[in-house]
């Protein structure tokens, strides 16, 4: 899995100058500087051509630049270095700021870290720790001045979370707020060994000659935002970039803040669910029922769910009972009406309910089922209706939303090019995944 070294810069070649031959010279095999020019006036261009043409040439090193920004957004510049990462397929994202010496081995040092977290069954994200935090000796452990932005998130983490907040333009807490709601998405903090972090000390003059300090008490703010999880309703980094000097303008638009898909179950909802995990998104698709109820109970308890956040792309029910609640909770989401013929539908949830007597003993499926039929049993012409009124509901209420709303029949002739179009992504012209067929189930064949 590649990972990028995110480093953004406006008004600092002098630093690059410094630290990313450095940092280039001490890259892992599969890792790469994405170094994001925000409209700097003095130079950088210019240096990045004459220095680090090979470095260009070999992939090691890709050179943004942002031609339009008036002068330097801090939350706004991560963002869309972030992005860039992503389009050149970057899976670990590591924010380095121009200032900043990585040292040797670090890329692979970030591999591994995410690697044990993986094996340990969890999902990490590194940072550096804040100074005089720790129990006994460790409050002698001082993480270097300039250093506390090194954040290392994966490119799920930085989707779910809807990047760095953008209200912070300013020298801000923007990395402690954007850390503190990975965190609270479920990404266990790991810190970043100390050796790691050095960077080229330098005053306030330098610091804020670009933009200015923004004056609020930042204990407050944080502690107002502590249950924040996802912001920027898909507004994050956007904007016009072009890359490797080439005149061709690359427009990042908005993504999407959460991907629902508000099809019925039997529509092709795992088949959905399979399309966006090809598509490289993190997709759930009813992981168990407790997991349904959780979603369930948390929308109408709190209007957002915790349960939900923690993936980024999710269908099945209960994500179409659900899709007025979604649209206000999430703003800047995007929703995917799966259908199908009426009469297949309704034959393949007459087979789906041979099941009907393994459902009474978990937690969800009969509440679901009531919930979206007003009753448990397989009755054809209520299913029916219900079906009908569903579209019907989900029709209406996005009309005239087409850069929301996107209706889709999924067969094993229906190209996924479309549905990569409407999310933004790169277009794969090929069949979705067929999923979960009906006939495909031995399960259905056993009727004790």
């Amino acid at each position: 899995m590649k990972v990028a070294l995110i480093t953004t810069c406006k008004g600092r070649t002098a630093h690059l100058r410094a630290t990313l031959p450095e940092n280039l010279q001490f890259l892992g095999q599969d890792a790469l500087v994405v170094l994001l020019d925000y409209n700097d006036t003095e130079g950088l261009g210019d240096y990045i051509q004459a220095e680090h043409r090979a470095d260009l040439d070999s992939g090691r090193l890709v050179y943004y630049r942002n031609s339009d920004a008036p002068r330097f957004h801090m939350a706004h510049a991560k963002n869309q270095a972030h992005r860039c990462a992503l389009l050149e397929g970057a899976w670990f994202l590591v924010n380095v700021d121009a200032d900043n010496f990585t040292g040797p081995g670090f890329s692979d040092y970030v591999v591994r870290r995410f690697k044990e977290g993986t094996a340990e069954e969890e999902a990490v994200f590194l940072g550096a720790r804040g100074n005089h935090r720790g129990p006994g000796g460790l409050t002698k452990v001082r993480t270097p001045p300039g250093c506390f932005g090194r954040i290392a998130v994966t490119a799920d983490a930085f989707r779910q979370a809807g990047g760095y907040d953008e209200i912070f333009a300013g020298w801000s807490p923007d990395d402690k707020d954007f850390a503190n709601r990975v965190a609270n998405l479920g990404y266990c903090w790991r810190r970043i060994r100390t050796s790691f972090l050095r960077s080229i000390k330098h005053g306030h003059g330098l610091r804020f000659q670009e933009y200015a300090l923004q004056t609020f008490d930042e204990v407050e703010w944080l502690t107002q935002r502590k249950n924040l999880t996802v912001v920027n309703a898909g507004v994050v980094g956007t904007g016009t970039v072009q890359r490797n000097f080439s005149p061709e303008v690359i427009d990042l638009p908005p993504i999407p803040a959460r991907v629902f898909g508000v099809g019925l179950h039997r529509t092709g909802t795992t088949s959905l669910a399979q399309a966006f995990r090809v598509m490289g998104l993190d997709a759930a698709h009813w992981e168990s029922p407790h997991w349904a109820k959780y979603i369930w109970d948390e929308m109408q308890a709190q209007g957002r769910s915790r349960t939900l956040e923690m993936h980024y792309a999710l269908c099945d029910l209960p994500i179409p009972l659900l899709f007025r609640q979604l649209d206000a909770a999430y703003p800047g989401s995007r929703f995917v009406l799966t259908v199908r013929d009426e009469a297949t539908w309704l034959e393949s949830v007459r087979t789906h309910w041979r099941l009907r007597h393994q459902w009474d003993g978990d937690v969800f499926s009969n509440m679901a089922h009531k919930l979206l039929y007003g009753q448990a049993d397989f009755d054809a012409e209520v299913f029916l209706a219900r079906y009908r009124r569903h579209n019907s509901e989900v029709r209406e209420y996005f009309a005239g939303r087409t850069a929301d709303f996107m209706e889709v029949t999924i067969n094993e002739h229906t190209s996924m090019a479309p549905l990569c179009r409407f999310l933004g992504m790169s277009a794969m012209n090929r069949p979705f995944p067929h999923k979960h067929k009906s006939a495909d189930q031995e399960k259905y064949n056993d009727r004790s």
